[in-house]
């Protein structure tokens, strides 16, 4: 009986899976593409890698606080949905392309003003084992490409958002793999000069990510002007902007904590970066290759985190409160103990997956390290985000935004500095200790999903 309440019947798992593996699927096409687009800029050398690594984080600050802005307006799309309110729907939609724009144009102003100042937060003139300057080249170089590309990327999240939200899982999956089999394709020509094009390097791998930033954006307005008679909520939503005083401040009021979540979050993940990066350039191409790998390997708990806020926002949304508990709690141990597993092979394998790069033997060392440390702690982290998902999906995002970027910016970054500066302790002690500190999630969402905080029909 004890088993029952936390594992579910053949029907339940191929309910979940439904949701689940289209956007498994496409994290997985995303994720790999991304590892190999790391293998091929990582084919160019350590400051070639380490420069577009550096870019990366910035950009990767930009993408969340888009993330979060569409999460926050997704919570209602969902429950609208659940509800069955069309007009609900495109309120969400909206609100996503307002602040959207406004955040497009926040980043292409920092962006061009705070170039270099950005960059040089990851670079130390005090590292003996790599060039500085050249790495600022490459990394201003690719900046620069990368950023004609940030506006079909909004675009197409906020489609494909709204399609996930309400229950359509596979086109975003299917223009997610057009996009990327785009990217790996042009990656080849335009890095190393391939079918008669330029090499280009770096620089032609940020073109190759913008060219299929572009095709991913037309591929899923392409179709939902086709299938425009199945998701009759996007019939008419652009005609004007409105958004009923009440509904706007309410995803105002949810939502926000959301985007800021979000974006403190990746803030703090740079941040943690920069941290790292403070014993050398070698250790910043190590952080990199570990995380491209650990962003494969958490694929798994990260699509399901996705389908609980999708299955229990529905749930919700149609004041299913107590099968939406017994769904949940199912669903957070299904994504612990599929995380256990993968966690597994990912150690038993980390020493092989640095010596597919052409970077120094110290940052093949550093970068099987932290996947071999990272690997130990998938079951935590699958937790810790699959709570978050739980929490938020009752629209309980204020007590999101504590738990996630608060968290990582009053504890971890603080942690991983001191270390650094007062005791003066490695890289090889200071990373499992970062990592260490997420347990304390676990333990505040465990207490907040028990105790039913995130009970909460927040359309009615």
């Amino acid at each position: 009986m004890t088993l029952k309440k936390y594992f579910g019947d053949k029907n339940f798992y191929k309910t979940v899976m439904s949701v689940a593996v289209p956007i498994m699927i496409q994290n997985f096409i995303t994720n790999f593409v991304s590892m190999l687009d790391n293998l091929m800029v990582g084919s160019l050398g350590t400051e070639q890698m380490s420069g577009v690594s550096i870019v990366n984080q910035l950009i990767f600050v930009f993408n969340l606080a888009v993330f979060g802005a569409l999460s926050g307006a997704g919570i209602f799309t969902a429950q609208f949905f659940g509800k069955n309110d069309p007009d609900g729907i495109r309120y969400t939609i909206r609100y996503k392309v307002i602040v959207t724009l406004l955040l497009f144009g926040v980043a292409i102003f920092i962006f061009n003003v705070f170039e270099e100042p950005l960059i040089n937060m990851f670079l130390h003139e005090s590292d003996a084992n790599a060039d500085v300057a050249l790495t600022l080249e490459f990394a201003k170089k690719y900046l620069k490409t990368i950023l004609w590309g940030i506006f079909p990327f909004c675009v197409a999240q906020i489609f494909s958002s709204t399609l996930r939200e309400t229950g359509e899982t596979v086109a975003p999956m299917v223009a997610g793999f057009i996009a990327v089999l785009t990217n790996c394709l042009f990656n080849w020509v335009l890095i190393f000069g391939k079918l008669g094009f330029p090499q280009l390097g770096v620089q032609g791998a940020a073109i190759a990510t913008n060219i299929s930033r572009y095709v991913e954006c037309a591929v899923i307005i392409v179709f939902v002007i086709l299938k425009r008679k199945k998701f009759t909520y996007f019939k008419g939503v652009f005609r004007s902007f409105g958004i009923p005083k009440k509904v706007f401040k309410d995803i105002t009021v949810k939502g926000m904590p959301l985007l800021f979540n979000e974006f403190f979050w990746s803030l703090g993940m740079s941040l943690l970066s920069v941290a790292y990066s403070l014993h050398g350039i070698d250790v910043v191409a190590g952080y990199s290759i570990s995380s491209t790998v650990m962003n494969l390997a958490n694929i798994a708990f990260i699509s399901l985190g996705s389908s609980i806020g999708i299955i229990i926002g529905k749930q919700l949304g149609a004041n299913e409160f107590e099968k939406a508990y017994d769904t949940d709690r199912k669903l957070i141990t299904f994504s612990v103990v599929l995380s256990i597993g993968i966690g597994v092979i990912v150690f038993l394998i980390s020493d092989k997956i640095p010596l597919l790069y052409n970077v120094s033997d110290a940052s093949k060392e550093y970068a099987a390290f932290f996947i071999k440390v990272c690997s130990i702690f998938i079951p935590v982290h699958a937790f810790a985000n699959a709570s978050y998902f739980t929490i938020r999906s009752g629209g309980k995002t204020l007590v999101t935004f504590l738990m996630d970027s608060v968290f990582i910016m009053c504890i971890n970054v603080p942690v991983a500095f001191a270390l650094f500066y007062a005791f003066h302790l490695s890289i090889w002690v200071i990373f499992p200790i970062v990592q260490a500190i997420d347990i304390i999630k676990v333990i505040i969402g465990m207490t907040l999903v028990k105790k039913k905080v995130w009970l909460n029909n927040i359309v009615e």
